[in-house]
């Protein structure tokens, strides 16, 4: 409207603009309300910190208030309005009277203190035995598995120098029925010669009875009873030899055939047996079964080897 105006030429001075406001029919459905603007207070002064403000604040109890011109205003409280904590609930009869030296009582409350702690170790040491033992005992065999785990042999159906196999656990058991040459001729081998180094005398409790598992320590195969150039047993599958006392002398096998766990019951009868957990918790101390496989530990009949050391 105003460059309507300007634009007029000579009409201008007669020309102007006008606005005009109309209330429309509708009325708001609440009134208006004025806001106040918040009046902004500013930051109080802190109070001078002088030496009659300061002294209503501090205890009665001498000179605890300092002031300077050119330094800090402080004020020391006195040791009367702290309270001092009393660990008289925490300290033993004994001790209790602070006009008494502790010296007199020491070695009365050491000796207590070192007995509750060695009966409580004894106790766990005790409790958690128990149930290591329990736990173990879960992972032992049943009766139907150590009845299979043990195999009874009779010996006179060996004539004097033959081999008879047994399948014992899925695994082939030789029995060795040895002539008095055989056990001369094993015991004069000397250890330097051995690869696998064990005396024959370690190897068996009754010298004339050679009982070893048939499975070569290679890689597992089945030996042959009788052959190899030393007369014991001998792998076809990769040319190990060993004698007649189950040791390694040629070939690639690196240890000497594994003489299982066994007991004479009587002179013409063994039992050869397999070691499980159950019989592992009621030794202790059992020989290694490599090199002395005495295991009268476990059975009570150790007499047997008594004379085969020295």
């Amino acid at each position: 409207m105003l460059s309507l105006a300007a634009r007029s030429g000579v009409f201008a001075p007669y020309l102007q603009s006008t606005a005009f406001a109309v209330a429309g029919p509708l009325k708001p459905l609440a009134p208006g309300v004025a806001v106040q603007a918040e009046k902004v207070l500013l930051d109080v002064k802190k109070p001078f910190l002088c030496r009659e403000s300061l002294n209503g604040q501090c205890a009665k109890t001498g000179p605890v208030v300092a002031t300077s011109l050119n330094g800090f205003s402080k004020v020391r409280y006195a040791h009367s309005d702290i309270t001092v904590p009393d660990f008289s609930d925490y300290r033993r009869s004994d001790v209790q009277d602070v006009r008494k030296s502790s010296r007199d009582s020491s070695d009365n409350r050491k000796a207590f203190s070192y007995l509750v702690t060695g009966a409580f170790s004894v106790v766990t040491a005790y409790t958690a035995k128990t149930v290591v033992t329990q736990f173990i005992s879960t992972m032992s065999a049943s009766a139907d598995v150590l009845a299979l785990s043990k195999i009874e042999v009779k010996l006179s159906d060996i004539p004097e120098g033959k081999n008879m196999t047994f399948k014992w656990r899925g695994k082939p058991l030789f029995v060795r029925h040895r002539t008095q040459k055989e056990i001369e001729q094993e015991a004069a081998v000397s250890l330097a010669e051995l690869r696998d180094p064990q005396h024959d005398l370690d190897r068996v409790k009754n010298p004339k009875w050679m009982i070893l598992i048939g499975v070569c320590t290679h890689l597992g195969c089945v030996p042959i009873a009788n052959a190899g150039d030393f007369g014991g047993y001998y792998c076809p599958c990769h040319g190990s030899h060993y004698d007649s006392s189950g040791r390694i002398r040629k070939g690639p096998a690196p240890l000497n055939l594994e003489v299982p766990f066994y007991d004479f019951l009587e002179d013409d009868l063994v039992d050869v047996w397999e070691l499980v957990w159950s019989q592992v918790l009621v030794i202790s101390e059992m020989p290694p079964s490599r090199s002395k496989p005495f295991y009268g530990a476990l059975t009570g009949r150790d007499e047997a080897c008594s004379g085969h050391h020295g």
